[in-house]
């Protein structure tokens, strides 16, 4: 799995798990939500993306979207 693969993964299972935590434990991982997708929209356009920095440091192949 590539890097832009892995990021959008990670982005995609973070955001489920805090729709699950919003709903089962308390509305306020709701904020938790937020912060995501304010993320992705930065890193959309500035191309900095923290995760990607993360994974690419793990040995994640360099996809087309963070070189």
């Amino acid at each position: 799995m590539n890097l832009d693969r892995s990021v959008l993964a990670f982005a995609g299972v973070m955001t489920l798990l805090s729709v699950i935590l919003t709903q089962y434990v308390s509305p306020l991982f709701m904020w938790f939500t937020v912060f995501i997708g304010l993320n992705l929209l930065q890193s959309a356009f500035t191309g900095f993306c923290p995760a990607a920095m993360i994974f690419k440091k793990l040995g994640a192949k360099v996809g087309e979207a963070f070189r």
